[in-house]
């Protein structure tokens, strides 16, 4: 089972990767297919919106037919979409490489979090969560300056054909590794809509929809184009920052995952990470234009302080009945990754509804989007029961 759930993660580092890789290749993407950032931000916006659509068939598909075959299958599918990337002629053509990786990567992590709610202790679930993401993480760095540096050397092209191949191997790794848990034997029947018809995970799911987004957002698109025309980075500076970002953003999710045992609390453990996250997302609005380490370190604080979605997930898990599970985590999932995919659409939407002068305006009020999201989702999360069982 250990080395099965190793290929899980290892699948999540590549999700990890394509849902942030798009910030570093802002620039050759420009040069070679004319793509500008709303191009990008819709693209990203469909991996994300495709990603979320499938959080619910997974679910199902994990209760019914487990974790391997569902993972194997629709991982391939993102290894043909990484492909289809490799080739494009067009902006229009990034939209449905980066649609088919949002499907394919849709079930690595909800596949792990499903094992883990079936095999371990519910006081460790959170631990584990924090763990996978902290790991997977890894391909959120490995999209920053090292992308950058494969580009250079082998070309975006190449280096997309690569992960591709990669993408696959890893496919058929879980396809052959991974054991799926003993089946659930119950009389009791359920559906999402019981699911949502529980008032305990409202407040939960509000508080996904609004957590994630902004460091997915940031680091995964906004970044780029926000340092390339406001402080004039070109790929190796972007790549830098990115990187920063995503060491952040690995040392947040393994800090968040211990934390709910040592304080006794889920709920504010969450609610403060997420106040953090939004004093943040204020400097950076009121801010868009100041140079020097501070934008950085803002990112940085962004990165870290965001990052309590293992965490929200522990949260709603504890609600969970047992023959629901699968189809529970993944409805959990669907908010926070429904939610970014639909702010990606709508900051592009705004950026380029924005003032083009000064060059920071419309990154302004794209920052702004976020805050208030966040905002939304902490008033919601002060009604949340806390739950650490």
């Amino acid at each position: 089972m250990k080395i099965g759930i190793a290929a899980l993660i290892l699948g999540y580092v590549l999700s990890q990767f394509y849902r942030a890789f798009l910030a570093v290749l802002t620039p050759v993407l420009k040069t070679d297919l004319g793509a500008t950032p709303e191009d990008l931000a819709s693209a990203s916006g469909w991996w994300f919106l495709t990603f979320a659509v499938m959080q619910l068939p997974v679910g199902a598909a994990l209760d019914r037919i487990g974790p391997r075959l569902t993972t194997a299958v629709l991982l391939m599918v993102g290894a043909g979409g990484a492909a289809v990337f490799a080739t494009a002629q067009g902006p229009g053509a990034l939209v449905w490489a980066m649609a088919l990786i949002g499907v394919g990567c849709a079930p690595v992590l909800m596949a792990s979090y499903y094992i883990f709610a079936r095999q371990f202790s519910a006081a460790v679930f959170g631990t584990l969560a924090g763990m996978v993401i902290g790991i997977g993480s890894l391909g959120n760095i490995a999209a920053s300056l090292p992308l950058s540096a494969a580009v250079d050397a082998f070309g975006w092209r190449g280096t997309v054909w690569a992960l591709a191949a990669v993408t696959a191997l890893v496919a058929l790794a879980i396809l052959v590794l991974v054991r799926d848990p003993a089946r659930v034997q119950h009389t009791q029947r359920g559906s999402v809509l019981t699911l949502l018809a529980m008032p305990a995970l409202w407040p939960v799911l509000i508080i996904m929809a609004a957590c994630y987004a902004p460091a997915a957002g940031l680091r995964g698109l906004w970044a780029g184009p926000w340092f390339a025309d406001v402080f004039g980075a070109d790929a190796d500076g972007i790549g830098r920052v990115t990187l920063i970002m995503g060491l952040a953003m690995v040392a947040g999710n393994f800090a968040y995952g211990p934390m709910d045992r040592i304080l006794g609390t889920r709920k504010w453990l969450v609610f403060g990470g997420n106040a953090l996250l939004l004093a943040g997302l204020a400097a950076l609005w009121l801010r868009p234009d100041q140079g020097g380490w501070q934008p950085v370190a803002l990112l940085a604080v962004i990165g870290f302080f965001g990052q309590t979605f293992p965490m929200v997930m522990a949260h709603g898990r504890a609600f969970l009945p047992p023959h629901l599970v699968g189809r529970g985590v993944a409805l959990i999932n669907l908010f926070g990754i429904g939610a970014a995919g639909l702010m990606q659409l709508l900051t592009g939407r705004i950026f380029a509804a924005a003032p083009a002068e000064p060059a920071h305006a419309p990154y302004a009020a794209v920052f702004l989007t976020y805050l208030l999201l966040v905002a939304a989702g902490l008033v919601a999360y002060l009604f949340a029961q806390d739950r650490t069982d």
